[in-house]
This record gives structure tokens, sequence and C-alpha cells, in this order.
């Protein structure tokens, strides 16, 4: 009887302590892992409020609030606990403006003439209060975070005005991370005055997001606040002139023709009607408008304090950054250039690539070892994982291969030259022994797709490669240097490097051939910031780089270089009719091949 006794007290006693433990986070392999007390959303705690800025960009004479939206943990009022951050900003919460006929400029003119004024669209607003976004929460507050969204500024509920990569659209996120640290005032209304603080917080915060939601945390990241300790952005617009503009040329983010920065603007405009006039008229109808330059496509100021990577040295949050190299919206070298600054600054950074189109994050387990490392400060040696994550040709995205850095550190450059062939195929040739010059007759009536695939035709010149016999991998920045002549003033220049033969069937994409891409102004030639009409039929030389890449050319395929002028998912389409003469002796392209020139010719002979 007496050791029962002994064995309900001892019993008795382990039940009050398993009882009274509190949940909290706990990490395997590195990793943060689901916690069972945290799993239940009904418990979860979600509230707004808006976060007072430093500026006033609608004009009103008061510092602009930031709507902001939390979501955390029960535990986090009922047992003191405080948890790092997890934060997604926004333009997109409360609606964008409807694809309107006229919304887009209109790009069937000759390159810089003047355009017609397009249509100007409002937006109506939607989403209702406290909850701005669901993004986020279901993924990290299980996992210990607590999760919060803010509107950026003139969106949603958040005052201010859309400046589409101003100073506001870091300043914003900044002020959110500085309250989140106690530095900045919360209140519970728009007008109001009762503050709210976040005592929850921990002052460690990770910014994540696709897109332009992508581009906040750099921005975020670019002020060097403090608190902001990592960043994982996915597809981001690091520099809205090579998300508008291409060495020079007018050139439209794929699948938006005749989308510009001032488009964008009204596209995401939704916050308060009273603001939207000032706001109209000060930012779209003279900063953008003044600044955006679609006469020549010129980088000029304007565009570069649009530019993140001129404004990284304050920058101090771990980076991973994520992109496909098939995002022809927002191509590979946003992302590219960013992560090559950040090495060079010696911040903890990894790359992440997929042979997708626009979006997809990293595996959830990368992107949890990140956050564990950086919020919750678990030594998981994330930082001597290897350094770049390639998702390899019909591989799975969540089983990404490693390589120790990006450009591949085998890749060395090849450089080709072309032997005539038009009106039909040239040679691509590790020989310059041409002294030929070949003329083509721009026709945006014809796509890319179908010139790449024809056998004779006057519209494109195209030189391919001996058929592979073995695989050949391309990692980095393949260059050109064109030396070419026009018969008007400007002209369109567009580069493909594609795979041939050209896959057919019912289940196959253009990005089975496509290599990489490239525009360009030959206006451009001796400046990206000063332009000067051409000489018709004077040559000049220009070199620019094509899109990053890391692809695999399988044997059996031929490597095409495909020079043409007006690109018609792209460019301005002007009078078919100009024609574009290149010198072959002048002309070039230079590959980043994993084994250099060994690798080739072994693949080629």
């Amino acid at each position: 009887m007496k050791k029962i006794h002994q064995f309900l007290i001892i019993f008795l006693i382990a039940f009050t302590i398993s009882a009274q433990e509190k949940s909290k986070p706990f990490f395997k392999d590195g990793e943060a892992q689901i916690v069972e007390g945290f799993k239940d959303s009904s418990k979860w705690i979600r509230t707004d409020l808006w976060v007072e800025t430093t500026f006033d960009t609608d004009g009103d004479g008061k510092l602009d609030r930031m709507h902001v939206d939390v979501t955390r943990p029960l535990q986090t009022e009922t047992e003191g606990l405080k948890l790092p951050i997890v934060y997604e900003s926004s333009p997109y919460y409360a609606g964008t403006a409807s694809d309107t006929p006229g919304l887009f400029w209109d790009v069937k003119h000759e390159i810089g003439a003047k355009e017609k004024q397009r249509t100007r669209v409002e937006v109506v607003r939607r989403g209702k209060r406290p909850i701005i976004s669901n993004s986020q929460v279901r993924t990290w507050v299980p996992r210990g975070y607590i999760v919060v969204h803010s509107s950026s500024p003139g969106t949603g509920l958040s005052d201010g005005s859309p400046t589409v990569g101003g100073d506001n659209e870091s300043l914003a996120p900044k002020a959110v991370i500085d309250w989140l640290n106690g530095r900045a005032k919360g209140y519970t209304e728009r007008e109001g005055n009762k503050e709210v603080k976040a005592y929850w917080s921990t002052g460690k915060v990770g910014m994540t997001g696709t897109s332009y939601n992508g581009t906040i945390p750099l921005a975020a990241a670019t002020t060097g606040v403090k608190g902001l300790e990592a960043i994982i952005p996915v597809a981001p617009n690091t520099s809205y002139y090579h998300y508008y503009r291409s060495n020079g040329l007018v050139r439209s983010p794929g699948g938006y023709l005749g989308e510009d920065i001032d488009v964008l603007y009204d596209y995401i405009h939704s916050g308060k009607e009273e603001n939207r006039s000032h706001n109209n008229k000060v930012i779209r109808d003279t900063e953008l408008a003044n600044g955006m330059d679609r006469q020549t496509g010129d980088y000029n100021d304007f565009w570069a304090g649009r530019d993140y990577l001129n404004d990284m040295k304050p920058m101090k949050a771990a980076l991973l950054m994520s992109h496909g190299f098939n995002d022809w919206n927002v191509m590979p070298e946003h992302s590219y250039r960013i992560y090559a600054k950040a090495k060079e600054m010696g911040l903890p950074s990894q790359i992440f690539y997929h042979q997708n189109g626009h979006g997809g994050p990293p595996p959830m387990k990368m992107m949890n070892r990140w956050f564990t490392r950086y919020l919750h400060g678990v030594q998981n040696n994330v930082e001597k994982d290897d350094r770049a994550w390639i998702v390899r040709e019909n591989d799975k995205r969540t089983q990404p291969t490693p390589y120790r850095d990006y450009p591949n550190p085998a890749a060395k450059p090849v450089t080709l030259y072309l032997e005539s062939g038009a009106p039909k195929a040239g040679k691509l040739i590790t020989t310059n022994s041409s002294n030929t010059k070949e003329t083509l007759v721009d026709n945006y009536s014809f796509s890319g797709e179908s010139l790449a695939q024809a056998e004779n035709t006057n519209h494109r010149l195209i030189y391919v490669s001996e058929v592979l016999k073995e695989d050949l991998h391309i990692s980095g920045l393949s260059s050109i240097t064109i030396k070419a002549s026009s018969s008007k003033p400007a002209v369109n220049l567009s580069v493909w490097l594609v795979s041939l033969p050209w896959t057919k069937g019912r289940r196959a994409k253009i990005t089975d051939n496509i290599i990489t891409r490239g525009w360009a102004d030959l206006q451009n030639h001796k400046s990206l910031t000063k332009s000067a009409p051409l000489k018709p039929g004077k040559f000049y030389e220009m070199t620019f780089d094509l899109q990053p890449d890391d692809q695999i050319i399988k044997k059996g395929q031929q490597i095409g270089l495909m020079i043409f002028s007006s690109d018609n998912n792209f460019t301005l389409l002007p009078e078919p009719g100009t024609e574009l003469t290149v010198d072959l002796n002048g002309t070039s392209i230079t590959l980043p091949i994993v084994g250099g020139k060994n690798a080739f010719d072994k693949a080629t002979k």
C-alpha cells in the first residue's frame, strides 16, 4: 500500500511538471520543428496596427503610417514567450488595377518617336482588416515564429504614395522593423494616438517574398536597419532599369508588352482615394514621367536611384536568393548581380536557381535552416554549406544539386566566331576567318521562336555549332561582341542563344530550346548613359552580356546563336523593313563552359 501511495505521488508530480511545461521552439538537424502547442490556428492572436514612418509622401503634413498585421502564438501572451519574426511586405495585398485596354504603352511605333499617352486607371481597394494577408502564417507560426505583414506606401490602408523603387519603399519596412525593436511607434488606429508595443518580439527579423514582395526585403536590407538578420528574396526586381530597359533599349518584361514604371504605379496604387490626386501629380506625372525617358532608354539618375545595387553598402543581412533561369519577367540577372555584390562584401550568402519561370522559393529545408541560423541563433553551420544550389534539368525543385559557387568555378570563357551561311544557317566555330557581312530585314510579324526554327529566312541570322558528341555544361554569363550597321538612325538588336533542333510535340515548351537571351540599343555602343543616332550604313561595335544561365546542353543538340532585330514579345515594334547588317569579322560570342575550350572541342570534334 505504501509503495502504491509513493507511486501516485511521483505520478502526480510528473503530471504537474508536464502540465506546466511551456511550449517553446525546438530544433532537429538544424531546423525549427513544428511545435504542438503552436499548431492550433484558432488560438493564434491576430491583430492589426499602424507604424509611423519618417516620411510624408502623400503631402498631408503628417508622417505616413504603414498598415501592419501580426499573427503570433497564444503563448506570447499567456507565457511571456518572445519569438523572432518572419516578415513579408507587399503593394498587392489590397488588390490591383485590371488590365484595362490602353493601360500599357502602345509599342507599335518607330524607336525614339513621341508616344501617344496611355490610359490611366484607378485601383478599387479590396481586403478587410485586421488580416492583411495569410501568406507565411501556416508555414512559420507552428515552427516558433511570429508572422508580420505590411502594405507598402500608398496601398491598402497604408498612408503615402507608391514610388516604385523610391526611398520610401525602403524606409517603410525599416520603420516596421524599428517598431519590432522598440525604436518606432505603433498605433491602434490610422489617425489615433493609442500606442502598441511589440513586447513579444525578440527583435530578430527575417524577410521573404516573391517578385515585388521579394524586392522589398532587399530594399529594407539596404538601409542597414538593426534587427533585420536575414532575407530570402524570391525572383526580386533589384533594378527597375534592368526590368524595363536592356543595354539602352526600351524592353518590356516578358508577358507585359508595353509596361513601364508608371504603369506599375497605377497598377498598385490602391491607397486612400483622397490622396491619389496629389500622389499622381507629384509622383506619377512628375517624378516618374520626367525620369523614365522612353525616348532614349538611357540610364540616368532616376534609374540609378531605383537600382538597389547602388545602395548595398550599409547592408548586413544574410542573403539567400532564389530565381528561375527561365524567368523572362524578372530576369535572372536581378539576383545574379546582388548575389555577386553580397559575396564581394563578405555577407553570408547562398543562391538557389531552378530551370522554370517566375517565382519558386528555395526548398523548405534551405529556408528553414537559413532562418533557424540567423533568427533563432542555432549554430547549424548553414554558412558552411555549398553556396550554389541548382535544380538540374528534369529534376524536382526540392532536389537541387549543390555546387561550390555560381557561376561554376570550373567554367572558363570560350570565344566562338561566325562563318557565313545566310539566309540559311552559318557556323559557330573557334577560329575567326570570315570577312563577310550579312544582312537581315526587321519584321516583328515573325516571332523569335519561328525565326529560330526557320530553315531559310532573311529576317534573322543564325550560326550553329557542330552536333554535340557529349553533354556540354554552360554556367554563368555569356557575352556578345557585335559589329553592325543599320539602314535607319535606330534599330532594335535582339540576340538568342538556342539549342537545336527545336523540340516538337504536345509537351514541348519554348524553354526547352532557349539557352539565354539579350537585347541592346546600338545607339548606346559607347555609353549606357548617352545614346546618339546611328549614321545609316556606318558600322558600330558593341559588347553586352546575355542573361545568366546554368544549363547542360545534351549531346545530339547544336548550339545556335541567332541575331535579329525586333523581338515581338519584348521590344518596341517599328515598321518592318529596317536592315541590320552584321560584320562577321568583328562579331563573336563568349560562352562560360565548364571545362573550357577542351570541353567544347571534345564535344564538337
